[in-house]
């Protein structure tokens, strides 16, 4: 099962499954403190549109994409603000959006099922102002090497689905970032408490 087809697949029950990994990624992203109010946004993975909601909510213009349709209907669901427009795209190819149109980029829980990354880092320099930044939280590699991957029991089913997954380290991202003409700002690396690793690594990255 592709990326895609698993998405499809999972979209009517992923806001309802318990998933604590979805949770801190919701938690981190409300305290990011992103200047939001006019900012332009550009929302790469948008899924079920959980974080589109509160980026138009404080006052963004989002442009939020995703390549599964199924996770998109819902969205549009779920997000009935004018100030965003969403759009079926694969994060890997050109997005839609102008070259130097966007203020922020926002990529979550979505790198991980990206076997090359180069191609993501230089569509969202593309897609940025000079100075713009790159907000990515992922599935910490700790995480990964401890089996964590994004994965569901179908509706019906008691088997269940592992998304595929490809692992990239911390240098990795960076050092990718970096070749696309990024600078690392800062970096962080939350957990719950009972967590014994990282759950997630969060990488702010300005447009150079």
């Amino acid at each position: 099962m592709s990326v895609q087809e698993a998405y499809d697949r999972w979209a009517a029950q992923y806001d309802d499954n318990r998933n604590r990994t979805r949770d801190l990624n919701m938690q981190c992203l409300r305290r990011a403190d992103h200047s939001l109010a006019g900012a332009r946004v550009f929302e790469a993975g948008c899924g079920t549109g959980l974080n589109t909601e509160y980026l138009a909510g404080q006052g963004a213009q989002v442009v939020a994409m995703d390549f599964s349709e199924a996770m998109l209907e819902r969205a549009r669901a779920r997000v009935g603000h004018a100030e965003v427009r969403f759009e079926v795209g694969d994060i890997t190819r050109r997005w839609p959006a102008e070259d130097a149109s966007c203020d922020l980029v926002i990529i979550t829980l979505v790198l991980e099922h990206v076997e090359d990354l180069a191609p993501v880092f230089a569509q969202a320099r593309r897609v940025l102002a000079e100075g713009g930044l790159l907000y990515i939280a992922e599935l910490h590699p700790y995480r990964q090497l401890a089996g964590g991957q994004a994965r569901f029991t179908p509706s019906g089913s008691d088997k269940e689905v592992f998304v595929p997954a490809w692992k990239h380290s911390i240098s990795e991202f960076v050092s990718e970032a970096m070749r696309a003409g990024f600078e690392l700002q800062r970096m962080a690396e939350p957990a719950f408490e009972d967590d014994e690793v990282p759950r997630l690594v969060q990488l702010w990255l300005v447009r150079s």
